[in-house]
């Protein structure tokens, strides 16, 4: 499975996610030492590629992306902790993130949301 992002800046994005979430980024590197297509592994058998806006555009044909600060769906990250929530989103916020619900509790999980640099929506949540 690839879940694809469409975004702006490929090292500002491939930057993001490493410090952001400390994800992996897989495949071959391209000239400017970012792999192509930009990837990071998510879990066995799950990637999250990184498309710029032109390439993600020609992908949908006369389906526009989502405008920037309209979110289509929530990635969701488990923590082990309320501490652990608030941690994620402070290692967020110093890569580049900005929060939309700070970490509160609500009667299913304490959780928090923040945006990557390109307006997508993340959760990080524990019960």
């Amino acid at each position: 499975m690839i879940i694809s992002l469409p975004i702006e800046d490929r090292p500002r994005s491939y930057a993001f996610y490493q410090q952001a979430l400390g994800l992996k980024p897989v495949g071959e590197l391209a000239d400017d030492g970012i792999p192509e297509p930009l990837q990071f592994a998510l879990a066995d058998d799950v990637t999250m590629m990184l498309i710029p806006t032109e390439g993600f555009s020609w992908v949908l044909g006369d389906q526009p992306a989502a405008p920037y600060g309209q979110s289509e769906c929530i990635l969701s990250i488990h923590a082990e902790s309320e501490a652990a929530v608030d941690a994620q989103v402070a290692k967020a916020v110093t890569a580049g993130a900005k929060v939309v619900t700070e970490p509160v509790r609500k009667p299913w999980a304490y959780l928090a949301t923040f945006t990557d640099p390109d307006g997508h929506l993340w959760m990080v949540e524990t019960t």
